[in-house]
Order: structure tokens, then sequence, then C-alpha cells
């Protein structure tokens, strides 16, 4: 008989994971606007979310195997109260040295956040069905990320920046206290260090998780900067010139999670790992090489998307069968390590890439960068045959 899915806490841990998401990308976009309100300029604007990453990256190495130490509700309890706190403190600054102060402590509780809400997944979904149980949760950080922006920015342009943060840090202490009916922490958790080196069953899915994030890292700056700077029309005529892209590759997300939930994923669903990996390369390809503007944009976010997030599906369902119970919050602490650093990374190599490309090539500059990027995820294939392997000899 087939376990069921839908139950109340798996709802919950959806529901932070969504709130989660949708709170940080109300603030992504707008600390930079407020920081330009404070005498920023263009470039110094951007220093939040450098420290943001770096801090959610190192962070991770230590916020993870903490959680298996002191248990994972108590860690998703205590970091959703932190997160609501740092957020109506952005509220109250008016220098702009001190966002960059606590962006990284930030980066830490949200990386804590973030690794205590997936390792009591892995407490949640029943065995039988970790992918389909992956596939549907992955629809709550890709909701956040399409309605965050919409809604942050509309807020933040009625009520300004302070209101916005005290609304996002009340709405965390509420999420803080619904937390404490998530499953209860083992009474008997045994004494860990706080840092211990990650399994050797990781180096494959943390290198695949690597590769794929170096692309992605720069797509969010760099797709709207194209837009914007090449004067792309709203695609439709409805969704925004510097927002076609992100809104697609959700768009992209969901529609391939809701297809495979109802297709199936099979008995060894990391099988399909190699044909997600070329999609989000294909993707990445178009972006490069496609004519036309908005609509290039719009077909390829669509690809991208669909490949990219079952790609994040299929490598967390691999973790949870790989991972002792007790180890899983270390085990997504290094996967959101290498994730994380990833996405730093790619952006400062995609983005010099880019900007040397518009100096000597104009506008194709940017389709260098993509170029880049398609080949960055398509390097990941090699490393998806190892892990393939390695399912393999753990299913014999």
């Amino acid at each position: 008989m087939t376990s069921s899915l839908f139950t109340r806490h798996f709802i919950l841990v959806s529901a932070i994971t969504f709130v989660t998401f949708f709170a940080a990308f109300q603030l992504f976009p707008t600390v930079p606007l407020r920081l330009l309100e404070l005498g920023a300029t263009i470039a110094e604007s951007g220093r939040f979310m450098t420290a943001f990453t770096a801090g959610s990256a190192l962070g991770a190495l230590f916020t993870g195997p903490f959680g298996d130490r002191v248990g994972q509700r108590r860690m998703v309890v205590s970091c959703a109260v932190g997160f609501g706190l740092f957020l109506g403190a952005y509220g109250l600054l008016h220098a702009r040295w001190a966002f960059y102060v606590l962006a990284f402590p930030h980066g830490v509780v949200w990386s804590g956040l973030l690794t205590a809400t997936m390792a009591t997944l892995g407490h949640v979904l029943p065995a039988d069905r970790r992918a389909d149980g992956m596939s549907l949760y992955g629809l709550a950080s890709p909701g956040g990320v399409i309605f965050g922006p919409v809604v942050g920015l509309a807020v933040y342009a009625r009520l300004g920046f302070p209101a916005m943060t005290a609304i996002l840090a009340v709405l965390f202490g509420v999420l803080g206290v619904l937390s404490l009916s998530l499953p209860p922490d083992r009474a008997n958790l045994e004494h860990r260090p706080t840092f211990s080196w990650p399994d050797r069953t990781l180096l494959a899915p943390c290198l695949v998780f690597f590769a794929t994030a170096l692309g992605y890292g720069a797509l969010g700056t760099y797709t709207a900067q194209e837009a914007i700077k090449q004067g792309f029309p709203p695609l439709f005529g409805v969704l925004p010139t510097d927002a076609a892209f992100l809104s697609c590759m959700a768009i992209g997300m969901v529609v391939m999670r809701i297809f495979m939930t109802r297709a199936g994923f099979g008995a060894r669903p990391t099988r399909l790992l190699p044909g997600m990996l070329l999609a989000a390369g294909a993707g990445l390809a178009l972006l490069a090489l496609m004519p036309g503007g908005a609509s290039r944009h719009a077909l390829s976010a669509l690809l991208y998307g669909g490949g990219y997030s079952m790609v994040h599906t299929l490598l967390n369902a691999h973790v949870l069968e790989v991972t002792h119970p007790d180890r899983r919050g270390a085990a997504f602490g290094t996967t959101l390590f290498s994730f994380d650093s990833g996405i730093g990374i790619g952006s400062l190599l995609i983005g010099g890439v880019i900007g040397w490309g518009c100096r000597h090539l104009g506008a194709h500059g940017y389709r260098l960068g993509w170029a880049v990027a398609a080949l960055f995820a398509l390097a990941a294939l090699p490393l998806s045959r190892r892990l393939l392997r390695e399912s393999a000899d753990l299913a014999g």
C-alpha cells in the first residue's frame, strides 16, 4: 500500500520553506534599494548579498552538525525566531556598514533554518516515496521566489523598508511558534563534535551541486541586466522586462515537478539525473545561442528551470538514501555549502566573463557568459555518472 505524503508535518515543513523563501526574496531585492537610499553606489549595494551568501556557505558546515546534536525541531524554532530578529533589525538601521555586518550572521541563521528543515523532512517523508515527496516539497521554494519579489517591492514602494521588515519579523515569530508542533527531537541525542568532515558518499552529489550552481549564480543578476540594457519589451505584455527570466524559470520548475509527481520516478530515481542535467545545460545553451530577446529568455528559462529543479530533487533524495538519519543535518549542511559556494564563485566568474565580453563584444557579451554557464552545467554530467554507479552499488 502506498504511503500518504500529505501529512500535517509534511505540510508544515513545506509552509516553513515557502515562508522562508517568500521573506528572503522580499529582502534580497529591497536591501540594495535601501542601501542606495542611504548613499551606496550600485557596486557597493551588491556587497550585502556577498556577505549573506558567505555566511550561509560557511555557516552550513557548522549549523548542519549542530542541528544533529541539539535536535532539528529545536534548530528550526530557534532559527525561525532568529531570522525574524534579523529582519526586524534591518528596518532600524541607518548606517550602510551595519547592513554588511549583520548580513554574515544572518546568512549563518539562514543556513541553520534550511538544513534543519531539510533534515526534518527526511524524518517526515515515508521511505518508499522520498522522490515524490521531495518533488512536491520542491514547489515551496520556487513559490516563494515567484511571489516574494512582487510583494516585497510593492510593500517597499507603499509602506517603506522599515514597515516591510517589521511585517516579516512578526511573520517569522508566528512561524517559530508553529514549528513547535514539528516531530519531537530524540531524547537521547548523542554528543557530537561541532564540526566533522563529510562522508565520502557525499563527494559526488556535492560536486554536482557545485558545478550546476556555478551557472545558476549569475542568472538572477545578469538576465535582468541584459533585458533592461537591450530594451526587451514586457513578455506577453504582462511580465516585467527584468523579471521575465526568473518568473519563467520558476514556472518551469513548478510544471516539471507536477509532471514528474504524476508520471512517477520509478524504483531508481537517480537514473533520471543525467537527463535533467542535460535539460538544464540545453536551457543555458539556448540562452547563449538562440536569436531574439524576451522570447529567448522565456523559452530557455522554462527548459532550464524544469531540468535544474529536478537536479536538486534527485540529489536531495539520494542524500537521504545514503545518509544515516542522525547525520542528515550535517549532510545537508555540506550540500548547502557546495551550492552556496558555487553561487558565489559562479557570480564572480561569469560576471567577469560578461564584463569582459560587453567591453569587447557589446551586447553579445552576455551571451558569452551564458555559454560558459552552459559548459559548467554540462561538466556535471560525468559526475552524475559516478553518482549513478554509487547508487547502483548501494542498491545491489
